[in-house]
């Protein structure tokens, strides 16, 4: 956190901690983020089976990940918009979804990648 007096090591530690509590919280409160974690644990090994080299191995499971890190970006997203207010609003709305599509993009993404390496 900006002007919390931490430095070196123990701002380290404390950004692992920060890090470990949101991957708990995302696996906890978020089914889609559960799934993808599932589906990582999956494709890992698939990747590294499956992929005929370094690079297309990378590329296999960075594309998977990269969905992770989208749907957490939109998880985020979902959290400050609930926060903010339950009434409906245009511009809340337009945030959820604009998440909702990036994961999409992502997952497409991930989806052509592999197709594309392994046919």
């Amino acid at each position: 956190m900006a002007g919390s007096g931490n430095t070196g090591l123990k701002r380290l530690a404390r950004a692992v901690q920060y890090s470990w509590q949101g991957f708990r919280a995302a696996y906890r409160h978020e089914e889609a983020f559960r799934q993808e974690s599932w589906a990582l644990l999956a494709a890992v090994p698939l990747a590294l089976w499956l992929g005929p080299g370094a690079l297309e191995k990378a590329l296999m499971i960075g594309s998977v990940l990269l969905v992770m890190v989208v749907e957490l970006l939109n998880s985020a997203i979902e959290a400050v918009v609930d926060r903010a207010g339950s009434e409906h609003n245009l511009l809340s709305g337009r945030a959820k979804d604009m998440g909702s599509a990036a994961v999409s993009l992502a997952i497409a993404n991930a989806v052509m990648i592999w197709i594309f390496l392994l046919a």
